[in-house]
């Protein structure tokens, strides 16, 4: 731990820290490397410079303190002031460079330098000693700085990766409570517009779909034990009725017949709960296809002329246009024929029921019937699954009031609409309605 900074082995912010400090390692060190070379070439060009300019000028500076200036002919010096005091200047002489940094042996911080000028027959050698290394200096000074400045620097990017991290950890932290019962945690969406915004966003959107997931498998499981209990009820009675003594022919022939119906009814509401909960707003469209709405319709009309006809009642096709559209076709012949069947039932013998289908700026599916109607305050209700209105009065119209709950659903996931219009007695009127 470094001034407080706390690291997971393997977490995130030890890598990206690991990562950080050595990139801010090299880059002190190249830096100091660079500045202490440049630094280095600035100090050596100016003691050149200056060298360079005291030799060109020798008659005036042969007297100047602490430069040591000798003139040099046949190898040998012929003049030469106090302060000039290099001893091996003969190795010097015949070597083509012109400037030369004198290390010192011993370990300090000052170096010398030598300048050697041919002028005619004569060489000018420039002498300075013991001139203060700032290179020497510094490199201290930044072996010093350098593991301050890396732990600041680690510091601050440790903070810094807390406030950036800290929507992540309120994530992990959501997603340890999360659990089948328990959907209700978000995470707050941070003020900044940037990654960790957009990854909170769908987070939380998320948790909405899979919490809507949830209720809508609750939903099923008590939609299903709820319409299932009865018809198993009536197989296990007829069972155990003919299990308590040997029957007539004719008996086990009438019980047989009731669990067929009662398996019957159980195939028929599963199906229709499975039609409810098979698609969802997020995958419904990837089963989209062109399909054609006459006759679809066409068909479903057809496969109703028994029931049509044992009630004598007339199917007025008002109008059916060629009309073609991107949808679920097993879900719009669903709508078509849970519409016309209802019709078909709330209908009185020898009543009309009238089909339009028409296309203006949109679709338009409708069906009129003539028959028992239903009151104002239970048509937002009807659309509720298991609903059914006064089903005393209906005992003896079959149902199980799926129909229009599986219509709704449908005409919602290819974004449309259904109206209801009633008059209690008189029929009732379903128009669904999709954008083009």
């Amino acid at each position: 731990m470094v001034w407080g900074i706390k690291l997971k082995f393997n977490s995130l912010k030890t890598r990206v820290l690991i990562w950080f400090g050595t990139i801010s390692f090299v880059v002190l060190a190249l830096f100091s490397l660079s500045f202490n070379y440049f630094l280095d070439k600035s100090i050596n060009n100016n003691i050149k410079s200056k060298l360079e300019f005291l030799a060109h000028k020798y008659e005036d500076h042969i007297a100047t303190q602490n430069i040591g200036i000798a003139i040099i002919k046949d190898g040998k010096i012929k003049i030469k002031n106090s302060d000039f005091t290099l001893q091996n200047f003969q190795h010097y002489l015949h070597q083509k460079k012109h400037f030369f940094i004198l290390e010192h042996t011993q370990d300090d911080d000052y170096i010398d330098a030598l300048y050697i000028e041919k002028i005619g027959t004569k060489k000018i050698m420039v002498f300075q000693k013991d001139i203060d290394n700032k290179i020497e200096n510094f490199q201290d000074i930044l072996l010093f700085l350098i593991p301050i400045l890396l732990l600041i620097f680690i510091f601050l990017a440790s903070k810094m990766l807390d406030k950036i991290l800290l929507p992540i950890n309120k994530l992990i932290n959501a997603t340890q409570d999360i659990s089948v019962t328990k959907f209700t945690k978000s995470i707050e969406i941070p003020k900044e517009d940037d990654e960790i915004k957009e990854l909170v966003t769908s987070f939380n959107a998320m948790i909405k779909r899979l919490q809507e997931g949830i209720e809508s498998l609750d939903r099923f499981n008590s939609d299903v034990s709820h319409e299932l209990k009865t018809p198993l009820t009536v197989i296990q009675g007829e069972i155990e009725l003919l299990l308590r003594k040997r029957r007539e022919p004719s008996e086990y022939e009438n019980s047989l017949e009731t669990i067929q119906t009662q398996s019957k009814q159980i195939e028929f509401i599963v199906k229709q709960l499975l039609l409810l909960t098979k698609y969802t707003q997020e995958n419904i469209e990837d089963s989209f296809e062109e399909c054609s709405l006459d006759s679809l319709l066409i068909g479903v009309i057809d496969k109703f002329q028994i029931q049509l006809q044992e009630k004598y009642i007339k199917l007025d096709i008002e109008v059916i246009e060629p009309i073609v559209m991107q949808a679920n076709p097993v879900l719009m012949e669903s709508i078509f024929s849970n519409i016309i069947d209802n019709a078909i039932k709330y209908t009185p013998d020898d009543k009309k029921i009238s089909v339009l289908l028409y296309k203006d700026s949109k679709i338009h599916f409708i069906v009129k019937d003539e028959g028992i109607g239903i009151e104002k305050k239970y048509l937002s209700k009807i659309t509720e699954r298991f609903y059914r209105v006064d089903s005393s009065r209906n005992k003896k119209i079959d149902g199980f009031g799926l129909g229009l709950s599986i219509v709704k659903n449908s005409v919602l996931m290819h974004v449309g609409d259904i109206e209801i219009e009633s008059d209690e007695g008189n029929g009732t009127i379903v128009k669904v309605i999709f954008k083009l």
